[in-house]
């Protein structure tokens, strides 16, 4: 199993990027797809999660409104829409997995990062003001 996150780069605040998580070696399908940042000397921090088994997509309350994350399974990748971006999302970006998930991931689970299987290798987010 592989995520390879992309799309990360240098925007100035106010506006948008849309990084990718391409999985191999898995399917979407029954599978919990979470993304979480680390900004330097912070904790790991979630922000989003898409479950594709029940269809359920969690954000944590400082990214609500402001990011999305969608699915396409045709591609087996999920994304992260980010809009509104300022210096406090500057950080770098992780997507990361729980497999096997046929009832989906529970509401009181999804932002645990140590419950996460897999793990992308990180793309870097830089918001200029």
């Amino acid at each position: 199993v592989q995520l390879q996150a992309s799309g990360g780069g240098l925007v100035q605040a106010g506006g948008s990027l849309r990084l990718s998580c391409a999985a191999s070696g898995v399917s979407l399908g029954d599978n919990a797809i979470g993304w979480f940042r680390q900004r330097p000397g912070r904790e790991r921090e979630a922000l989003a999660c898409i479950s594709s088994a029940d269809n359920k997509i969690y954000y944590s309350d400082s990214v609500k409104g402001r990011f999305t994350s969608s699915s396409d399974s045709s591609k087996n990748t999920v994304y992260l829409q980010m809009n509104s971006l300022n210096s406090e999302d500057t950080a770098v970006y992780y997507c990361a997995a729980i497999l096997n998930l046929r009832a989906g991931i529970p509401a009181n689970v999804w932002w645990r990062f140590r419950a996460y299987d897999y793990w992308g290798q990180g793309t870097q987010v830089t918001v200029s003001s």
